[in-house]
């Protein structure tokens, strides 16, 4: 598999944006006609992904902005590889717990009342903690709805809020509609295969 370093210019050219943070953060890498992309190598790439997550003006895009981004990523990555074993889950855990180790939620008495204030250790880490917190609270709320997608060779995941929690696709245009072709195909070659004799 290979990995294209192309620049992006501005535009986010992610094929799935707008899921939950933590899963947000993961879908910067992906793959499109078995090329690796990866968002947070590209020259402004961290830019983009601080814009399309809400933090544009209050997290730098410096390198120790993008080490945190990426200490994180690994370890929300390893986290929902479900065919890691103990030790690598254990190890990612940690990785987890060290970025919620540079914030914390400090409450407050505003002007308004109460307030909940996140507190980073610096700006730098602001998006990546948000990350790691936001994935603790998708697992209290509904585990089992954080999944991959079930095409084999995408990397993808989401978070399923359908209804009756069927979602198979990262998107039914990209995937599913892969799948529905590929399931089509089969069935029209076994219908117009020759008999044996």
């Amino acid at each position: 598999m290979s990995t294209d370093p192309q620049p992006t210019h501005g535009a986010d050219p992610r094929p799935l944006t707008t899921e939950p943070l933590p899963l947000d953060l993961v879908n910067t890498v992906w793959i499109d006609e078995g090329v690796r992309h990866d968002l947070l190598q590209y020259p402004g790439g961290v830019s983009i992904w601080l814009a399309a997550a809400g933090f544009a003006g209050t997290v730098p895009d410096t390198p120790e902005t993008r080490d945190a981004l990426l200490v994180t990523r690994a370890a929300i990555g390893r986290l929902l590889d479900e065919h890691g074993g103990h030790d690598d889950h254990e190890q990612a855990a940690n990785g987890l717990n060290e970025t919620l180790r540079h914030g914390r939620i400090q409450r407050l008495l505003g002007p308004e009342g109460p307030e909940s204030v996140i507190d980073t250790d610096s700006p730098a880490w602001l998006a990546a903690w948000s990350a790691a917190e936001a994935y603790l609270r998708l697992l209290e709320e509904h585990p089992d709805r954080i999944r991959k997608c079930a095409n084999p060779e995408c990397v993808l995941h989401f978070y399923d809020v359908s209804k009756n929690g069927g979602r198979r696709w990262c998107s039914m245009a990209g995937c599913g509609n892969r799948a529905k072709t590929q399931r089509h195909y089969t069935r029209h070659r076994k219908n117009t295969a020759p008999a044996n004799p």
